[in-house]
């Protein structure tokens, strides 16, 4: 038996449907593919995406390609409003083979809610739909990868930190917890997750800030609930990691800072 189902697609006419579907706090779909293109946005709220391991948080300034047949989960920490463009690849001229995140700007935004219009004439959709394609482009962050364990004894240390990722206990420590040695649980998360401990812990601890950071919370709060003693050491991990800043990373670029939020609130 398969272990994710084929989502459904809203009908409409064209070669872009535009969907709108409302998640409430903690709630995510079950692994799913489409066999459109997918672009995922937040209409309104903050979006997370997964594939396989890997894993995006989408603010209202970023959205997500997603090609057609990829399994993925959507869902979100905060109540929010998914829209979801699905492009017929037969009459699309975009042919990215992995999940891209791209940049959602003012206009872009605009367009996405221009096309989920249902009075919209197919000569007018035809026209706006020409122009998606070049409003796309892709941003280069690095997605965050928290691979899930298998071992039982990985697995319990990863529960434990999923629950709280300011646990501040060393490898050692968890070790002791689970009844192994530090250099059995080191080689464990090795072989499990293919990351050796403190890389994995820096992976959830980013991935735990980021919704929390599109909220709006201080860096200095977020930093503490996941952590890290301090903002500025905090700045540093998330740099090192994804490959910008928090901000850019919100942002999408700095060249139109919270447009999209201004034209997605509701």
């Amino acid at each position: 038996m398969a272990e994710y189902v084929v989502g459904a697609v809203p009908p409409g006419a064209g070669a872009i449907v535009v969907g709108n579907f409302p998640l409430e706090s903690g709630q995510w779909f079950v692994p799913h593919s489409h066999p459109q293109h997918q672009l995922a946005w937040a209409r309104r709220g903050v979006l997370g995406v997964a594939v396989g391991d890997t894993h995006w948080v989408l603010p209202p300034t970023r959205a997500l390609w997603l090609p057609a047949g990829v399994v993925h989960r959507t869902g979100a920490t905060r109540d929010a409003v998914l829209c979801s463009l699905y492009f017929e690849p037969d009459g699309c001229e975009l042919n990215w083979a992995e999940p891209t995140p791209v940049g959602v700007d003012r206009l872009l935004a605009h367009l996405i809610s221009h096309l989920g219009r249902e009075d919209l004439p197919d000569d007018a959709r035809l026209r706006a739909e020409a122009v998606v394609p070049d409003l796309l482009r892709p941003l280069p962050a690095t997605p965050i990868d928290v691979p899930d364990p298998t071992d039982d004894r990985v697995r319990a240390v990863a529960d434990t930190l999923l629950a709280d990722p300011a646990d501040p206990r060393s490898l050692e420590a968890h070790a002791r917890a689970v009844g192994v040695s530090r250099r059995t649980l080191t080689r464990l998360f090795v072989h499990d997750t293919g990351m050796n401990f403190d890389r994995w812990r820096t992976q959830l601890r980013l991935r735990a800030a980021l919704p929390l950071l599109a909220e709006g919370q201080p860096v200095s709060r977020v930093a503490h609930t996941v952590g890290y003693a301090t903002p500025s050491a905090f700045l540093a991990a998330f740099r090192r990691t994804v490959g910008t800043s928090p901000g850019r990373y919100l942002k999408g670029d700095a060249s139109f800072e919270a447009s999209a939020a201004s034209v997605a609130g509701e």
